[in-house]
C-alpha cells in the first residue's frame, strides 16, 4: 500500500483551503486534491467579495489566490487531479482518480462545493458578476437604492427578495407559476413590502446590457406575451445543486443530495468529514465554508486524540 495521509482533503475553495490550513498548522500529513485549473472554488470566478472579515472590496479571483497562498506557505501540498472514486467502507480510505493513482487516507473531507442551477438564457454568462448574481445576502449591498429582480418561488427567492427589499428601491420578483412553492411565513414579509412587485406566470428569455445588465426581456407564459424590464441587476435563486456524486450512496444525504453532518462536520461514516456548500446548512457563505474546514480538521484531530 502507498503511504497512508492522516486526512485528505478534496476539493480546494475556501472550505478545502482552511481545511489545509488548520492540517497544516495541526501537524497532520495530508494532501489537497483538486480537479480544477486552479484552487479558489466559485469565488474565482466572482467579481466582487464586500462581506468578508477584514478582506472586503476585493476581487473574487485575488481573494481565492490569497487563501491557496496561505495554505502554499504553510506546506499544503495541492495536487492537480480529477477524483473519481471513493471507497469508505474500510479503516484506512482509498480515493481513486482519473489517472488511476490511488491514495489512501484515514481520514476524507469532502470539499467539492455546490453549483447554483442556472437559467441558461442569452447575457447569463456574459453578466455574471456585472448585474447577474446567484446571493442575495453576498452582492445585495452593491444594489442599494437600485431596482432589481429576483427569479424563483421558494424559500431562497422570497428570503433573498426580502433582504433586497430592505436595501434596493425597487424589487420584482419573477416566478414561472401562479402561487410561490416556498412558506408561507416568507410570502406574507414579502407581500409587507410596499417596493415589491410580482410578476407570476413570467420568465426571463434574454438579460441585456452594454457594460452591465440593463434590462430584462420577460414573457408571460400564459398570455405569450414579452417585454421589458429596466434593471440593475438580476439575483436568480433557482436552486443549488451540491456536488456530492463521490458519497451518493455512502453517507447520509438529504433529498437534494445535501450531505447530513453537524457543525464537527462528521458524517454518519467514520473518518468521512464534509466542508463547505456541500453540507446540509442554513447559510452558505465563504465565511461559513472557511469555518466549516477549521471544524472538519479539529474533529479529525479530536478523533486522533481520543484512539
Amino acid at each position: 500500500m502507498s503511504d497512508i495521509y492522516d486526512v485528505i482533503i478534496i476539493g480546494s475553495g475556501p472550505a478545502g483551503l482552511s481545511a489545509a490550513v488548520y492540517a497544516a498548522r495541526g501537524g497532520l500529513r495530508f494532501i489537497v486534491l483538486e480537479g480544477a485549473y486552479a484552487s479558489g472554488g466559485q469565488i474565482l470566478n466572482t467579481h466582487e467579495v464586500d462581506n468578508y472579515l477584514g478582506l472586503y472590496n476585493m476581487n473574487g479571483f485575488d481573494m481565492g489566490m490569497k487563501f491557496y497562498e496561505h495554505a502554499r506557505n504553510l506546506g499544503a501540498e495541492i495536487i492537480n487531479k480529477d477524483v473519481t472514486s471513493l471507497n469508505i467502507e474500510d479503516k484506512i480510505k482509498e480515493v481513486l482518480c482519473s489517472d488511476g493513482t490511488i491514495y489512501h487516507g484515514k481520514n476524507i473531507i469532502l470539499a467539492t462545493g455546490a453549483l447554483a442551477i442556472k437559467l441558461g438564457v442569452e447575457g447569463e454568462e456574459t453578466f455574471k458578476g456585472r448585474g447577474v448574481s446567484y446571493c442575495a445576502s453576498c452582492d445585495g449591498n452593491f444594489f442599494r437604492d437600485k431596482v432589481t429582480a429576483v427569479v424563483g418561488g421558494g424559500d431562497t427567492a422570497l428570503a433573498d427578495a426580502v433582504y433586497l427589499a430592505r436595501i434596493c428601491k425597487k424589487v420584482y420578483v419573477i416566478h414561472r407559476r401562479d402561487a410561490f412553492r416556498g412558506a408561507k411565513s416568507l410570502s406574507d414579509r414579502l407581500f409587507e413590502n410596499e417596493n415589491v412587485e410580482v410578476l407570476w406566470d413570467t420568465v426571463v428569455e434574454e438579460i441585456n446590457g452594454e457594460e452591465k445588465v440593463e434590462s430584462l426581456t420577460v414573457r408571460n407564459v400564459k398570455m405569450e406575451m414579452q417585454g421589458t424590464l429596466k434593471v440593475d441587476g438580476i439575483f436568480i435563486a433557482i436552486g443549488t445543486r451540491p456536488l456530492s456524486k463521490l458519497l451518493d450512496g455512502k453517507v447520509l444525504m438529504d433529498e437534494q443530495g445535501y450531505i447530513l453532518a453537524g457543525e464537527n462536520c462528521a458524517t454518519n461514516v467514520p473518518g468521512v468529514f464534509v466542508a463547505g456548500d456541500v453540507r446540509k446548512k442554513p447559510f452558505r457563505q465563504i465565511i461559513t465554508a472557511a469555518s466549516d474546514g477549521a471544524n472538519a480538521i479539529n474533529s479529525v484531530i479530536s478523533s486522533k486524540l481520543d484512539k
